[in-house]
């Protein structure tokens, strides 16, 4: 049991770090030096919940829906935006852009399991169940 905890929460940060770095690449292609900050941010956005979207049903029915959705959804909004507003001041290299959006990525994800703990605690089969 403990060993598919593992691999779900291996498979959760690895939804998040493909999340940041596809959102990363995403705005990359798009927004450029020079864009008005506001309007990058506008665009950042909308481009990362795009392609949050796209990874997230494609890996909502390995991982469930909670842990790929929410994590997902954070990482495209606020990492489209911020993607795009370094974008649109300073040029970036493709490596560079990838590398800080799976930590990002990583980042959100834990933040969402930490605060998914803190929510509902620590929650055993043995209670589940309700065996004492």
């Amino acid at each position: 049991m403990n060993n598919l905890r593992i691999l779900f929460a291996i498979g959760d940060y690895a939804a998040g770090g493909i999340g940041g770095a596809a959102t990363a690449v995403a705005v990359r292609t798009v927004v450029g030096p020079g864009l008005d900050l506001a309007l990058a941010m506008l665009v950042g956005m909308g481009i990362g919940m795009l392609a949050h979207l796209a990874i997230s049903l494609l890996l909502s029915p390995l991982l469930g829906m909670f842990h790929v959705m929410v994590p997902g959804s954070l990482i495209g909004m606020y990492g489209g935006m911020l993607f795009a507003m370094r974008d649109a001041m300073q040029p970036a290299s493709l490596d560079q852009a990838i590398g800080v959006g799976v930590v990002f990525g990583f980042i959100v994800t834990a933040g969402v399991r930490l605060y998914d703990r803190a929510l509902t605690g620590a929650i055993s089969s043995r209670d589940v169940r309700g065996i004492d």
